[in-house]
């Protein structure tokens, strides 16, 4: 299995090449074994045929000189006999008489004449007309004489097989060759027809690599191939894909402009009132001064009351510009943070008499290792949310904690529950059809701030009615580093 995981692992423009070259070493054994098999077959069908021929002839010549017991006879039929078939190449023939004591043999001084044959030169034959011995490259065969019906004699010959294992050798060496040339050129050309095929899906798959890590870039017209083909309607279809996605995010981007900006006239309308409250009584102030500014009493008075204004409405302003001024967004989160937003929620909080319940637990610290501007933003909107759908005279909740390495915040309202498409908007890996559609845009931020702190949203309903939305920001690593050092 190890070894199949490890052969899937390897791109395809190598694995078919090898599976090629595999496929033709399995086919040209098998071709190989089957063109050995014939040729052997063949030569020794033909090497029966000599022998048979050989063994015909040299009986008929040695026949009369063996019923006469004419030993110089059968002698001088042998060397006639090896003179005409030297293609059989025989090596060696021994004629024997009657008696089984050998008359003549081709090479009288290794086998003497009247001497009997060992038990293994007589048991060599096997069932074929020339039995075969490899290790010694050697055939054997034997013709029993006969006359009249009764045996007079054999003739024991043995002949030199090694031009036939030569030939063998060399048909195989040319297979090797040419089979091994094929398997190399088929090889080769699989390689490359691979490569050309999978060179299209190489460029797709370079653009999605890309457009995963947020840089979707079309294919460009050069690269897309001539003609109405598979791959052709691939490519642009990918194109389509990609200007439809960067339209849908300029869309999205459009409406959470839009959303904002809806966002931030609700707050500048409510900005407006918290500023023209103090104003009047700064007006009224200045009148008195300008009436009985002499008197000590009214003059300390009336100056405390215009410090107070003037303080309100730079805590108003100044809660304004941290919330929305890009410059500041990248400081560290503090407890003021939540105060300001809280101070711009009150406007609204005052005009639908809801009430605000504040808990923030931050362990002693001055500044957390999360920069504040995006969770302010994150937070004002979904306190927003919170508060357009509790009824009136009913209570928002904010709560903060902050536990090892990460922020808790808890947003809670006591509405009628959050829908599922739009808490897909938070907690789902698509923000799905909601944001398509225009709704849910401020959630939609929302979600973009949280995963660009590397956070994540929670969504649960509250016991006493209502939902609770919770973000679990980590601290940022960097940042807890330089604070610990």
């Amino acid at each position: 299995m190890k070894l199949l995981r490890r052969f899937r692992s390897i791109p395809v423009s190598y694995r078919v090449p090898v599976l090629v070259a595999l496929l033709m070493v399995v086919i040209s054994a098998a071709i190989s074994e089957r063109v050995l098999s014939r040729l052997s077959r063949t030569q020794e069908s033909f090497l029966n045929g000599l022998a048979e021929t050989y063994l015909d002839g040299l009986s008929s010549a040695v026949v009369p000189a063996v019923l006469r017991a004419d030993v110089w006879e059968v002698f001088d039929a042998l060397d006639r006999s090896s003179a005409s078939y030297k293609s059989l190449a025989p090596i060696e023939t021994v004629v024997t008489g009657p008696d089984g004591k050998v008359l003549a043999a081709s090479d009288p001084n290794r086998i003497a004449t009247y001497s009997e044959l060992s038990a293994d030169y007589r048991n060599r034959y096997g069932p074929d007309v020339v039995t075969i011995d490899e290790a010694r490259l050697t055939g054997f065969a034997h013709r029993d004489l006969v006359y009249q019906g009764q045996p007079i004699g054999i003739i024991h010959a043995t002949f030199d097989v090694s031009h036939l294992f030569a030939e063998r050798r060399e048909i195989l060496v040319t297979l090797l060759i040419t089979n091994g040339v094929l398997a190399a050129l088929f090889a080769l050309g699989g390689f490359v027809l691979v490569r050309q095929m999978i060179g299209p899906m190489r460029v797709l798959e370079d653009h999605m690599r890309a457009a995963a890590h947020g840089a979707a870039e079309p294919i460009s017209p050069r690269e897309i191939p001539a003609g109405d083909s598979e791959v052709a309607g691939l490519f642009r279809g990918y194109n389509a894909l990609v200007h439809a996605e960067r339209e849908r995010a300029n869309f999205a981007m459009q409406l959470a402009e839009e959303e904002k900006l809806s966002s931030l006239g609700r707050l500048a309308s409510g900005m407006a009132h918290e500023i023209n409250n103090p104003l009047g009584g700064l007006f009224n102030a200045l009148d008195t001064l300008k009436t009985h500014g002499e008197t000590p009493g009214v003059r300390d008075t009336s100056i405390s009351l215009i410090e107070r204004g003037l303080a309100g409405i730079r805590d108003v302003v100044e809660a304004a510009l941290a919330t929305y001024r890009p410059e500041r967004s990248q400081r560290p989160m503090t407890a003021a943070d939540l105060d300001d937003v809280c101070l711009l929620l009150k406007p609204e909080l005052r005009r639908k008499r809801q009430r605000l319940d504040f808990s923030v637990a931050w362990n002693g610290a001055r500044e957390l290792p999360i920069r504040g501007g995006p969770v302010r933003q994150a937070v004002l909107n979904l306190l927003l949310n919170a508060s357009a759908v509790t009824p009136e005279d009913g209570t928002v909740s904010l709560t903060a904690m902050s536990r090892e390495d990460r922020l808790h915040i808890e947003i809670g309202d006591q509405g009628c529950g959050m829908p599922a498409d739009i808490a897909g908007i938070l907690i789902d890996q698509d923000p799905g059809p909601a944001v398509r559609a225009g709704r849910g845009l401020g959630l939609w931020m929302v979600r973009r701030v949280v995963d660009d702190l590397g956070g994540r949203a929670s969504i649960a309903a509250k016991r006493g009615g209502g939902t609770a939305v919770t973000l679990t920001i980590p601290f940022d690593r960097e940042d807890v580093k330089a604070h610990a050092a």
